[in-house]
C-alpha cells in the first residue's frame, strides 16, 4: 500500500510538472532580440534570403555545361514495308528495312558560347539577392518597431491598471467615511450619490483595462512569435523605460537618404526595370551554343539486349547552333519601348520616394520631439492634479468643500494620469519610428 502511495504521488507531481506552462521573462531588448529570430515574418524573410541564393546558383548553372542522357527503346508492332522496283518493268518487290526492334543510348553535352539574355540574367540573381537582403532588413525593422510598440502596450495596460486599482481603494474608502457622515446626519445625500457615480466610472474602467491588459499580452506573444497564451513577464518600468528614450541627440542624426532602406528598396526596384531594359535589348543579338553527342545503338528480331554477344553501333557527333533573330514584325522593338518607359518610371519614382523620405523623418522628428515635450508638461500636470484632488478631499472632510468639486478634483486627477501614461507610451513610440526611418537600431 506504502509502495502504491509514493507511485501514486510521484505520478501526480509528474503530472503537474508537465502542465506547468513555460513562462517567458523578457526586458525589452531581449523581447526584441528574440522576435527577429522567432517572429514568423522574420523567419519567412531568411527563408526568402536562402531562396534567393538558390535562384542566383541556379541562374549561373544555366551557363555552365549542361549533360544530358537518353535511352530509347522501339518495337514496332508492324514495320514499314517498302516497295521496290528492281527491273523497271513495274512489278515492285516489298521488303521491310531494318529490325523490329532497336535500343539506343545517347549521351549530349551543351554549353552557351555566347547569349546576352544569360550575361542579363547573372545581373538580375545578383539584384534579386540584394532585394531579398533588404526586404529583410525592412522585415526586421518593421518587427523591432512592433515589438517596442507591443511591449510598451502591455507595461501601460499594467500601469493603468495598478493606478485604477489605487484610485479605486481611496474612493471605496471616501465612499464608506461619507456615508458613515451621511447617516449621522452630517453631509447630504448628494455627496454619497456623487462618490458612487465616480466610483462606479472607476470600476467600468478597471475591467476594461483587464481585458485589454489580456489583449495586450496577446498581441505581444504574437509579435514575439510565441504562442497566444503563453505566460509572459516583462522586466522594464515604463517611467525608467521612457527616461532612457530620451534623446535630443537622435533629433540631430544624419538624415542621409540613401541610406535608409526604403531608399535602397526602391533603388532595387529601379535597378530591376534597367536590367529588364537591357534583357529585351539582348533579344536584338545573336546566340551561340555548342554541343557534342556520343551514343550506342543496337538492333535485334527479338529482345536480347541484354546478352553479352548483342552487336552495338556507336556514333558521335559535335556542332554549333547560330541563332539570328531577323524580322518579328516590331515585336521586340516594342518589348524594348515598354521595358524603357518602365524604367523611366522607376527613375521617377526614386526621386518622389527621395523627397517623401524626407519629409517622413522630418515628420518624425517633429513628433517625437513633441512627444517629449508633451511628457514634460503632463508630468508637471499629473503633480498639479495630485495636489489639487488633496486639497479638495481635505476641504470636503472637513466640511468646507462641495462634493461636485471634490469629485472634478478627482476626475481631472484620473484624466491626468491616463493623460500622463500615453505621454510615457508616445515617447517611447514616436523614438522607436524615428529610428525605423532613420534605418538605426537601438543600442543598449
Amino acid at each position: 500500500m506504502k509502495h502504491k502511495l509514493i507511485l501514486t504521488f510521484s505520478l501526480l507531481c509528474s503530472l503537474t510538472f508537465f502542465g506547468q506552462e513555460e513562462t517567458h521573462v523578457f526586458s525589452l531588448q531581449e523581447a526584441i532580440d528574440y522576435a527577429l529570430e522567432h517572429n514568423r515574418s522574420s523567419i519567412n524573410a531568411t527563408r526568402d534570403i536562402e531562396a534567393a541564393e538558390k535562384q542566383k546558383r541556379e541562374t549561373t548553372a544555366t551557363g555552365l555545361p549542361q549533360i544530358d542522357a537518353t535511352v530509347d527503346y522501339q518495337n514496332f508492332l508492324k514495320q514499314q514495308v517498302t516497295p521496290v522496283d528492281f527491273d523497271g518493268d513495274g512489278v515492285y518487290e516489298e521488303f521491310v528495312l531494318g529490325q523490329p526492334q532497336s535500343l539506343t543510348a545517347t549521351a549530349t553535352a551543351t554549353q552557351k558560347i555566347f547569349d546576352g539574355s544569360y550575361l542579363v540574367g547573372l545581373q538580375s540573381a545578383k539584384v534579386y539577392l540584394e532585394i531579398s537582403q533588404n526586404a529583410k532588413v525592412k522585415t526586421d525593422l518593421e518587427v523591432r518597431q512592433a515589438v517596442i510598440n507591443a511591449y510598451v502596450n502591455v507595461l501601460f495596460s499594467e500601469e493603468a491598471l495598478e493606478i485604477l486599482n489605487k484610485n479605486l481603494a481611496v474612493l471605496q474608502k471616501n465612499l464608506e467615511e461619507t456615508t458613515k457622515i451621511f447617516e449621522n446626519g452630517l453631509e447630504e445625500e448628494e455627496s454619497v450619490e456623487q462618490l458612487q457615480i465616480t466610483l462606479s466610472g472607476i470600476e467600468s474602467q478597471l475591467n476594461n483595462t483587464k481585458r485589454l491588459k489580456t489583449l495586450a499580452y496577446q498581441m505581444f506573444n504574437i509579435t514575439l512569435g510565441i504562442d497566444l497564451n503563453s505566460n509572459t513577464t516583462l522586466t522594464d518600468d515604463l517611467a525608467i523605460l521612457t527616461e532612457e528614450n530620451m534623446d535630443l541627440g537622435i533629433l540631430q542624426a544624419d538624415e542621409n537618404i540613401e541610406n535608409t532602406i526604403d531608399f535602397k528598396i526602391a533603388k532595387n526596384d529601379m535597378v530591376s526595370k534597367e536590367l529588364l531594359l537591357k534583357l529585351e535589348k539582348s533579344k536584338f543579338l545573336p546566340t551561340l551554343n555548342a554541343f557534342i553527342n556520343a551514343g550506342y545503338a543496337g538492333y535485334n528480331d527479338e529482345f536480347g539486349f541484354l546478352r553479352g554477344d548483342q552487336q552495338w553501333f556507336g556514333s558521335s557527333l559535335f556542332g554549333l547552333s547560330l541563332k539570328v533573330p531577323i524580322f518579328s514584325s516590331g515585336m521586340r522593338m516594342a518589348s524594348t519601348q515598354r521595358a524603357r518607359i518602365n524604367y523611366e518610371k522607376a527613375q521617377t519614382d526614386l526621386t518622389e520616394i527621395e523627397q517623401q523620405l524626407k519629409l517622413q523623418i522630418a515628420s518624425a522628428k517633429s513628433d517625437y520631439q513633441l512627444a517629449m515635450e508633451e511628457y514634460e508638461n503632463k508630468k508637471k500636470n499629473l503633480n498639479l492634479a495630485e495636489r489639487i484632488e488633496t486639497k479638495n478631499e481635505t476641504k470636503f472632510f472637513e466640511g468646507v468643500g462641495s462634493s461636485f468639486e471634490l469629485r472634478q478634483a478627482q476626475t481631472q486627477l484620473y484624466t491626468a494620469q491616463e493623460e500622463y501614461l500615453q505621454a510615457m507610451m508616445q515617447v517611447i513610440n514616436t523614438k522607436a519610428e524615428l529610428e525605423t526611418a532613420l534605418n538605426t537600431v537601438l543600442i543598449n
